[in-house]
């Protein structure tokens, strides 16, 4: 059990902080120099469900050796938070450029300003994006029953799902991974001033 719980805590923190980078370095790009053909390209994306690509992507990771490991599902993870992608596009888009023009007039490169001025401003943006990010691999059940094959690998709801059986069921275990499950429903209760803050932030520009 311990070792199941571990896993899944190396994928949630692996996954929303490969994505997170990701996602800031495409969103400052993105933000500051809005590319029409790019914004059309991501929300066409959005179009395509996700069952549609799970076949090719099961493909894919059975090439690279990726099927039924930890590794796998991060790569998978860390590559569909398109909505977190598009949060801090809106939250970077409503920042006043004068921040930057004056920055760069006083000698600083595009390094520094991301580092001292562009990261301290999207503290609550970042917030809301690591809380959607745990939510979302927390619950997500479609991926880790596709990808992983292995009990030593099931997720949380995965374990919920295995504990309740045809005939039999362990109700100390299944009400017991049951309380563990709920706990993102808890930290979002206790974040959601930071998360409506940031969504907020990010929804008016000028």
């Amino acid at each position: 059990m311990r070792r199941k719980f571990l896993f899944i805590h190396i994928l949630e923190n692996h996954s929303w902080v490969i994505g997170g980078r990701l996602r800031k370095e495409e969103s400052w790009h993105q933000g500051r120099c809005i590319l029409r053909a790019n914004s059309i390209a991501i929300c066409a994306g959005f179009a395509i469900p996700l069952q549609a690509t799970l076949l090719p992507l099961f493909k894919m990771e059975a090439q690279f050796g990726l099927v039924d490991s930890l590794l796998g599902l991060i790569v998978l993870y860390a590559g569909s938070s398109v909505f977190c992608y598009f949060l801090i596009v809106g939250y970077m888009s409503s920042l006043p450029m004068e921040l930057f023009e004056a920055a760069k007039i006083d000698g600083a490169g595009a390094g520094r300003i991301y580092v001292k001025i562009v990261l301290p401003l999207i503290r609550p943006i970042l917030t809301t994006v690591v809380v959607f990010q745990t939510m979302s691999t927390w619950n997500d059940f479609l991926l880790p029953s596709v990808f992983l094959s292995s009990t030593n690998n099931e997720t949380v709801v995965l374990q919920v799902y295995n504990a309740v059986q045809k005939f039999s069921t362990n109700w100390p275990l299944f009400m017991t991974i049951t309380v563990i499950a709920l706990v993102p429903v808890f930290v979002f209760f206790f974040c959601q001033p930071w998360i409506v803050s940031g969504l907020v932030a990010g929804s008016v520009k000028g």
